[in-house]
């Protein structure tokens, strides 16, 4: 299983040698440094704590928890059955090899309150015959039964900014300075940190 902690650059296009367009998301993969190797004896779970995005200043018991180590703001665990990192070791983007599939996980770009019609895509009400200021009303929300809205109804609320997973994208381009050309979107804005783990 192969892992590594990035940020999101900017989307452009690759053109393949047989004249394709390839619309993909450049990301910045690493460097990344094994902070921590996590075992079901000692921790109760099989993981590896992953650091990454330089930083000069961290409180003390971040400080202490990264003696012997570069200073890194985000540290993200990745869980593994078995694997033959230590502590200090570098995670490159050199890992990857053109044509891994993906699964890429972000924060999603935050769209504040929406109404039910962008949230959840409802049809809204017809513009004519008495439907005066009811167009992109949500409607009746159910019998008086009850009395109480159930739990999961689709309703008007805050939209995006949750943690999102794009599976199996491809990796079109290793370039230089451990830059990734992943096919298609990934999640978030730019300079999103982001967490690419291989496609079982």
């Amino acid at each position: 299983m192969k892992f590594i902690l990035a940020t999101k650059l900017e989307m452009t296009q690759v053109i393949r040698p047989d004249g394709t367009v390839v619309p993909v998301t450049l990301v910045q993969a690493g460097p990344c440094v094994v902070t921590q190797v996590r075992t079901l004896e000692k921790d109760g779970v099989a993981a590896i704590q992953v650091g990454f995005v330089p930083v000069r200043k961290l409180s003390k018991p971040e400080a202490g928890h990264l003696k012997d180590l570069p200073n890194m703001s985000e540290l993200r665990d990745f869980r593994v059955e078995a694997s033959d990192l230590k502590r200090g070791d570098a995670i490159e983007a050199t890992a990857f090899q053109v044509g891994d599939m993906v699964n890429v996980t972000g924060v999603s770009k935050g769209k504040g309150f929406q109404g039910v019609v962008k949230r959840h895509g409802f049809h809204g009400h017809p513009a004519s015959h008495g439907h005066k200021d009811q167009l992109r009303m949500p409607g009746s929300i159910g019998a008086g039964g009850p009395q109480h809205v159930f739990k999961g109804r689709r309703m008007a609320g805050r939209m995006g900014n949750e943690q999102t997973t794009v599976q199996k994208l491809q990796v079109i381009e290793v370039r230089d300075g451990g830059v990734l050309a992943i096919k298609g979107a990934v999640p978030g804005a730019r300079h999103t940190v982001l967490e690419i783990v291989s496609a079982s």
